[in-house]
């Protein structure tokens, strides 16, 4: 299972003690400086319910933020409460989901949550995770089939104000761009190495800017590496002419 660094008080359990990763924190920390003046400061907004955030973050998978989005509109106007999900047929949820793509797998994987989370706890409700550690509440979440450590990761850091960091693939994209990490570290590893590189406090603020800046200028097929603000701080840039 994926060991998450978490860390507290601005510095990571697992100490860093290399020149090198001091360096790539101190260049990590001019990438969040400048991404935060182009994008600008992101505070922390938290959702109001973590099943919510579950849920939206299995419909996320393999699809785009629109067609995500839009799955998750519709399930919830189909059913407001999701108490009102149980018993349901996987292949009526699928049908109500179909827009974000994979329509059956995320189906059975939502309808598998809900019920383990009821039959572990008698409700629907994950509040009480707000009273755990961080890691008890990633070794909780993980034994929900389906949930691997992106989820778990965005549940804590979105619903719950808890410092991890989330790696999708636009972070993971640049993050490699950058020589944040490894040209073959893996998305889980990512999210170790990443948390290693700036506060807690932090955190959150780079994760959204990160993405903003790979969908609007560290592009998948085509970067704009002309317009890009840390142009000169990227090992891919310096090395690709």
């Amino acid at each position: 299972m994926l060991r998450i660094v978490f860390v507290h008080a601005g510095f990571s359990v697992d100490r860093m003690a290399s020149g090198h990763s001091g360096k790539l924190r101190r260049k990590a920390g001019e990438i969040d400086r400048i991404l935060t003046r182009t994008y600008g400061r992101k505070e922390v907004e938290l959702d109001d319910d973590p099943i919510d955030t579950l849920v939206e973050t299995i419909l996320s998978q393999n699809t785009t933020d629109v067609n995500s989005h839009k799955a998750f509109r519709e399930l919830k106007r189909a059913y407001p409460s999701w108490n009102r999900m149980k018993g349901e047929s996987p292949a009526k949820v699928a049908a109500i989901i179909r827009p974000g793509g994979l329509a059956k797998i995320k189906a059975d994987r939502i309808l598998g949550a809900l019920d383990f989370i009821e039959r572990e706890t008698g409700k629907l409700d994950l509040s009480f995770l707000g009273s755990m550690s961080p890691g008890e509440v990633d070794a909780w979440l993980a034994r929900i089939k389906g949930v691997g450590p992106k989820t778990r990761s965005i549940v804590m850091l979105f619903s719950l104000d808890m410092p991890t960091f989330p790696v999708d693939t636009h972070i993971h994209r640049v993050a490699k761009r950058l020589g944040l990490i490894g040209s073959r570290t893996s998305r889980e590893k990512a999210q170790e190495e990443m948390a290693r590189l700036v506060p807690s406090t932090k955190f959150y603020n780079f994760h959204i800017n990160i993405i903003e800046h790979g969908r609007a200028v560290c592009k998948a097929r085509k970067p704009r590496c002309t317009v890009c603000s840390i142009s000169r701080l990227c090992d891919y840039y310096s090395t690709k002419g």
